[in-house]
């Protein structure tokens, strides 16, 4: 017989609020161990990676530029002009089912792993704060002694590196949009030079810097949906960090008779970022950044006996059952993650690298003389890459007799420019037969692509136009 599920006491409040509706300072400890590691290695190649971007050239420009004031947008040799924005709602889709594929087989792997708020926070600002403070019964005991110099001098201090990195990490933010040399002009001039910049970098720097330095966790706790929407897509099958309580419990001290494994030191709470306590089971505030695993694993190593106390598996383990990975939930992730992702390979797979807008002239929709109905059209050519290309534009699937004016030879677009031109379409009177739809199509002059554009022809109808002409007769 399988043993039951164990149960956990309910709390009635976040860890991180008072019963007054206060916010106590959390001064987590520090925690060493193989989970540790792998985090640190995986946060530190995730911020290089990061930092890295705006430098590394693709044809010509940074893997990521989003040149907003160009409306173009280069992404790792793949350039989108603004009208190819549409593309963005089937990107986001794709990468939200893969996080929800994701979160119902490992929980909340991104939160604690991959989330910039977690990478930055634990492996940028709290080594600075435990290299200027200390661990975290000295922090504590800083945090509460009376005003000193040497209080002042290490708050100072610590404070002044937090600016410095968040400027940092500010300016390479901004990198992303206005180019690495860019913004180094914009550095080495006076701010009056560019005051809309100068405001946002101060304001991005201070906002950077208020919530590493002391909203931390509450970004996670408050404003994040993650750690809400989470329980819908989890269930006791997905895996999380979880205490063994049939193991654990009765909680005591080492040699306590008929104690369990736990002996109550609390080392798993004083090293969680969010305060919690793991042993009264899954909670909202628990980002899985594994820090409890090491710490309990580092506790059971010194006692002698076997770790795994605090583990990453699912609940349905740790009430002794088996774990199920197919089921009806992870399927329908897969599925639309599928579905999300072919979705999103064929809209990127129908990027061009020009695009074409035909529009009508402002004025009367045609133009009606003696001889002819003309239509006058204005022909918007945009290139989207690195380099000038030639085009050249003809008309498809008009009547017999339709004469074009303008596009009469190949029109040159700058590199990532676009040209206007009008293009006039008429036709005698006696071989109109009335409105018509016809194709505007360009193609370079290499023929590795074309595009069209369905277009109208207006005019009057040809039974109005005979009886005007009558008359005549």
């Amino acid at each position: 017989m399988p043993t039951p599920a164990p149960q956990f006491p309910n709390r009635d409040s976040v860890t991180t609020i008072r019963a007054d509706g206060s916010r106590p300072f959390i001064y987590p400890a520090d925690v060493r161990g193989r989970f540790a590691s792998a985090r640190r290695i995986s946060a530190y190649a995730l911020i290089a990676f990061y930092l890295s971007l705006p430098w590394i050239k693709i044809n010509g420009y940074p893997a990521v530029f989003l040149d907003i004031a160009q409306r173009r947008f280069h992404l790792v040799g793949l350039t989108f002009a603004f009208q190819d924005l549409w593309l963005l709602f089937f990107v986001i889709s794709g990468v939200g089912f893969s996080l929800f594929f994701v979160t119902a087989l490992f929980g909340r792997v991104w939160c604690g792993w991959a989330c910039p708020q977690t990478v930055f926070l634990d492996h940028v600002y709290r080594p600075i704060e435990r290299l200027v403070e200390g661990d975290a019964v000295r922090r504590r005991a800083l945090a509460a002694a009376p005003m000193s110099l040497e209080k002042i001098l290490r708050k100072a201090l610590k404070h002044t590196l937090f600016v410095l990195v968040s400027a940092v990490f500010t300016h390479l933010f901004l990198a992303y949009f206005v180019s690495v040399p860019e913004v180094w002009e914009m550095v080495r001039h006076n701010p009056t030079e560019h005051w809309s910049v100068f405001v946002f970098m101060a304001v991005y720097t201070s906002l950077t810097y208020f919530i590493f330095s002391w909203f931390r966790e509450q970004v996670c706790i408050v404003i994040c949906p993650y750690g809400r929407i989470q329980s819908a897509l989890t269930d006791d099958h997905t895996l999380a960090i979880g205490y063994d309580a049939v193991r654990g419990e009765p909680r005591g001290k080492s040699g306590t008779a008929g104690a369990g494994d736990c002996i109550a030191c609390n080392r798993c709470v004083h090293v969680c970022p969010t305060a919690i306590d793991i042993r009264q089971g899954q909670q909202m505030e628990c980002v899985g950044c594994t820090a409890c695993i090491d710490a309990c694993d580092d506790v059971m190593t010194r006692l002698g006996r076997p770790t795994g106390l605090v583990r990453y598996d699912s609940m349905r383990a740790f009430g002794g059952q088996k774990t199920k990975w197919i089921r009806p939930r992870t399927i329908l992730y897969f599925f639309l993650l599928l579905v999300g992702a072919s979705v999103a390979s064929w809209a990127i797979s129908t990027l061009r690298p020009a695009n074409i807008g035909v529009t009508r002239m402002v004025g009367a929709p045609y133009i009606l003389d003696d001889v002819n109905v003309r239509n006058q059209y204005l022909v918007r050519l945009v290139n989207k890459r690195n380099s000038p290309a030639d085009f050249v534009l003809r008309v498809d699937d008009a009547p017999a007799g339709i004469r074009m004016i303008g596009f009469d030879r190949p029109v040159t677009v700058p590199a990532l420019g676009e040209v206007v031109q009008p293009l006039i379409l008429q036709q005698a009177r006696a071989a109109y037969t009335g409105p018509f739809h016809f194709e505007v199509r360009i193609e370079d002059l290499a023929r590795s692509f074309h595009l069209e554009r369905k277009v109208d022809f207006l005019g009057p109808e040809a039974r109005l136009l005979r009886a005007t002409e009558a008359p005549k007769k």
